[in-house]
């Protein structure tokens, strides 16, 4: 009975050592590849503010709804599709004359009723950039008092990103066989890869904004320049050694 159970736990401690070795991974070299690709945008989001103020509440509310029509107006000569189109909900709220004060001028003025403010916020979406400046100049024209966010944007950003993706894995793969040949080495196939740094690209006219930007002859006459926005891949890849 006791010679089967040391039989017995031989074999167990075989079973766990075989495991062990057949678990661990296999000599490898990993690497980072990084790719980055640069396109102009074609396409642009205009967020507008339109507000009016008056005593009435219904006058102020019918100036800003006829801004609002006449930047909507606007938007269909430019060929914007009205799903490129979103007006925010109204907002109403008491205006007074020390609103935008300082609180330490507030104290020295009398607090008087201005009127009530009423708000909209249209977005847009404009993907002809050539219209871009004559968009612009009409809906100021209509009545438009804010422009809070000018954005370009890339409307191929999947088909870009991917192309960042193939050349980020070229690149780790091309490092890899050079790392490994310098050891008398060559690589095998790829162990696992992994997405590193995944970074949405940023597309804020500030940020994007650049003065050596390539375009279209009739850019010269423009004061816009879109410049180009930085699409981004970082993998991390382990080969096999051979």
């Amino acid at each position: 009975m006791k010679k089967l159970l040391f039989l017995f736990a031989v074999v167990l401690v075989m079973s766990v050592q075989a495991l062990a070795q057949n678990t661990q991974p296999p000599p490898l070299i990993t690497v980072s590849g990084q790719a980055e690709v640069r396109v102009p945008p074609d396409e642009v989001v205009f967020t507008l503010g339109v507000e009016a103020v008056d005593k009435d509440i219904l006058a102020a509310r019918t100036r800003t709804d006829d801004s609002v029509k006449a930047v909507l107006a606007i938007a269909r000569k430019n060929n914007v599709k009205p799903e490129d189109v979103q007006t925010s909900q109204i907002s109403i709220q008491p205006k007074y004359n020390t609103d935008d004060l300082e609180y330490s001028q507030r104290q020295t003025v009398k607090k008087e009723f201005v009127g009530y403010q009423v708000s909209k916020t249209v977005a847009v979406i404009l993907r002809d950039i050539s219209r871009f400046d004559g968009l612009l100049v009409d809906v100021l024209k209509a009545g438009v008092t804010r422009l809070s966010n000018l954005e370009f944007r890339d409307s191929q950003i999947r088909k870009h990103k991917d192309q960042a993706r193939v050349m980020a894995i070229r690149a780790a793969q091309e490092k890899a066989r050079l790392l490994a040949g310098e050891i008398g080495q060559s690589i095998g196939p790829a162990y696992s890869i992994t997405e590193t740094g995944v970074i949405p690209y940023t597309s804020n006219v500030s940020q994007n904004r650049s003065d050596t930007y390539a375009g279209s002859s009739s850019d010269s006459e423009s004061a816009i320049a879109p410049g180009s926005i930085s699409i981004t891949a970082q993998v991390t890849v382990s080969f096999r050694l051979q």
